[in-house]
């Protein structure tokens, strides 16, 4: 028997249902009884701070209900689809996060920087990396997904990923490295190989580091490096789907393919990737491609908590949730964003895309759930607001499906639509400033001034190495 049905048969609330299996019913406890001191106070407990974790957070800021931790690895939040920006050198790390700690200055708010090793669904305990623990009466797990190799160990220790900004920032060091190694490499097939790069994966966060490249060598290469040719260099983009930007409509599929050819990006499409040695990329058509650098975008898996059941897991080992955010087979442990799979909302059969916008409104409508918790109301179920897909190609493109796709727009008008969803979705106005002075000199001048490699003394001492060892 779990700490919380002890307490509900101890104070004969009829307010504070227990449900087993699948919690259907909605459960809150009764305002009437509902003691607003501290000690009092129902503690929730928040595993991620990203899009759905901050969110959630942001509707109990110094809430007269709860005791609000929120639980991450990092002591930052960060803007998830601008990383590739920072792995190119085209923002620096502060410009798109900003510390928990100084967000949550007086929003009573509790931060630890641990990673969960272990939940106690029936304790409601959490056990940290920390060595600390944590009791709960709500859990609302929001930790996100980490890129998928699909059991393809070799092309995991030599890819490159980009999930998070420790990847964004070795990703920003190494291609800076090659370049260097490039420019005094003597004999010219290697160097041709050290100048190509392959991404694997065709979504938005290919297509736009693809981009990113693209700009790079054809404004900033032969400046920075007179000595290399910027014709060796070559970017290509292998996928698996019959079209770039799988989850968009049409036109920016064709859109897409056609602003990366321009920019000298080469597209394989129906194509993967199969293995990887360092020097060769391994295509599933049996073709291969010279290049020292493959940077893997072609897919993600939720992050798993040790002690969940695995019964609760669906499609991705994303956590099942009915249309409240309870995780099937608990009561009052909830999920949110990309490690959420919400099955009752019918335009979304599948779930929801792994986005930030369901992300964002998850999170909100959860937060709002346990305020009416709180005060005696039922939940609200989830119902997704699709305002539209959204990617830049380059410094002067962007395709834009809005309105469930039901608006098409490109070009300069799709540029604008896209600066102004993505710097009013960073966190504060100093990310928000810093963004846009950094995207306005990158414009002005086709250029940037962030390709320095700094080393942590301790932990990231350059080494004499062949560059296809140890890429992770």
């Amino acid at each position: 028997m779990s700490r919380f049905q002890r307490e509900s048969e101890r104070s004969g609330d009829p307010d504070l249902q227990v449900n087993q299996g699948f919690p259907n019913e909605v459960f809150y406890a009764n305002p009437n009884t509902m003691e607003t001191t501290q000690s009092d106070k129902k503690r929730v407990v928040v595993i991620g701070g990203g899009f759905a974790g901050l969110n959630f957070v942001k509707q109990l800021y110094n809430s007269p209900y709860y005791q609000v931790t929120l639980v991450d690895k990092n002591n930052y939040n960060y803007f998830t689809p601008l990383l590739y920006q920072v792995a190119t050198s085209f923002l620096e790390p502060s410009s798109i996060a900003y510390p928990f700690r100084k967000l949550f200055r007086g929003k009573n708010i509790t931060f630890r920087m641990a990673e969960v090793t272990r939940i106690d669904p029936e304790a409601q305990t959490l056990s940290l990396s920390d060595g600390g623990e944590l009791i709960y009466d709500y859990l609302v797990l929001a930790a996100g997904t980490h890129t998928n190799f699909f059991g393809n160990e070799q092309i995991q220790r030599q890819a490159y990923s980009l999930k998070g900004m420790e990847d964004a920032l070795h990703l920003r060091n190494e291609l800076v490295k090659i370049m260097e190694k490039a420019q005094i490499e003597s004999d010219p097939e290697e160097r041709r190989r050290l100048m190509s790069i392959v991404i694997a994966g065709g979504g938005p966060t290919g297509v736009e580091l693809a981009g990113m490249l693209a700009e790079m060598k054809a404004y900033i290469l032969s400046r920075d490096y007179p000595d290399l040719d910027p014709a060796m260099a070559s970017i290509h983009i292998i996928d698996m789907a019959p079209y770039l930007l799988a989850p968009m409509s049409k036109k920016s599929h064709q859109g897409a393919f056609d602003e990366l050819q321009k920019l000298g990006v080469k597209i394989k499409l129906n194509t993967g990737v199969s293995a990887f040695d360092g020097g060769t990329v391994f295509l599933s058509d049996g073709t291969t491609i010279e290049a020292r650098t493959l940077i893997w975008a072609a897919g993600v898996t939720a992050n798993l908590f040790e002690g969940i059941d695995r019964v609760s897991l669906g499609k991705g080992n994303r956590l099942e949730t009915n249309a409240f955010g309870q995780v099937k087979g608990y009561k009052n442990i909830f999920a949110a964003g990309d490690i959420a799979l919400v099955h009752e909302d019918k335009q979304y059969p599948n779930g929801h895309p792994q986005l930030a916008q369901p992300a964002i409104q998850q999170g909100r409508r959860l937060g709002k759930n346990l305020v009416r918790i709180a005060k005696g109301k039922p939940m609200k179920p989830f119902s997704y607001f699709d305002r539209g897909d959204m990617a830049i190609i380059g410094r002067k493109v962007a395709m834009a499906d809005l309105f469930k796709h039901k608006l098409h727009i490109s070009g300069f008008l799709g540029l604008l639509s896209w600066l102004f969803i993505h710097v009013i979705s960073l966190v504060n106005y100093n990310n928000k400033i810093k963004t846009l002075y950094n995207w306005l000199v990158a414009y002005l001048t086709n250029d940037q001034v962030l390709r320095m490699i700094f080393y942590s003394k301790n932990s990231d001492v350059p080494q004499e190495q062949d560059p296809a060892i140890d890429k992770r």
